[in-house]
């Protein structure tokens, strides 16, 4: 059993941010792959599925980004698991846009989210690092992870995105290589090569649990099939 946490801010208000990437990624995980309905509990919203046969619990805390751990360590430990069955989603300000690595154990960097899980269940957890850019100026960096995508970078993140989705039973499984194999040829085959980042502070809508991702197929389960794939 796995737990994948999405990091970000609760509410519309920081809904698009470049913070909330994790959010977006776990919420593209839910749509695609047949998971139940959103439930509050553990500081936070929870969503229970398998992928590839794989028990994984979808967990986006409604904490705030700097009380993350919270939501987290509660979470772990009404499952019995351990930091190793944890694996978090987060924006890295040191990755090019589109740019994504997987990480286990290390600092946090400097990343709130990241610093608060430390401090509830160390640092010993799964980490998918996925790359906004940085804007330059240190100065600059609480302003812009605050602020919504831009245009120009609409194909790369819904590529990402909809690359996370084709690669997240490999990594329920703890396949990290396979994983980024998968991520790097739904990209190729999908066409959303990653961008150099450009400025752009225009507003637009952010995929967002809008359609299901076009590199995935579509769950065509029916609800009682869906409910005994629960059980399994």
């Amino acid at each position: 059993m796995q737990i994948f946490v999405g990091l970000g801010n609760p509410g519309d208000k920081y809904a698009r941010n470049r913070h909330n990437i994790g959010f977006m990624a776990i919420d593209h995980i839910d749509y695609a792959g047949g998971f139940s309905p959103w439930k509050t509990k553990f500081q936070g919203r929870v969503s229970e599925g398998r992928l590839g046969g794989e028990k994984v619990v979808l967990l986006k805390p409604d904490t705030f980004m700097n009380l993350s751990g919270q939501s987290v360590g509660e979470a772990m430990r009404f499952f019995k698991l351990g930091p190793e069955d944890i694996t978090v989603f987060h924006d890295e300000l040191d990755l090019a846009p589109g740019k994504l690595r997987v990480k286990t154990g290390g600092g946090h960097a400097g990343h709130n989210g990241l610093r608060s899980i430390h401090q509830h269940i160390g640092p010993d957890y799964h980490r998918v690092r996925l790359g906004i850019g940085h804007p330059g100026n240190k100065n600059l960096v609480s302003r812009y992870v605050l602020h919504d995508f831009g245009k120009l970078d609409q194909d790369w993140l819904k590529g990402m995105l909809e690359a996370i989705v084709q690669g997240s039973a490999l990594l329920a499984f703890g396949d990290k290589g396979g994983f980024m194999n998968r991520v790097a040829l739904c990209l190729t085959e999908t066409g959303f090569p990653t961008k150099k980042q450009t400025k752009n502070d225009s507003k637009t809508t952010v995929p967002h649990k809008t359609e299901p991702p076009a590199c995935v197929k579509a769950d065509d389960r029916t609800k009682l099939q869906k409910l005994l794939d629960r059980f399994k």
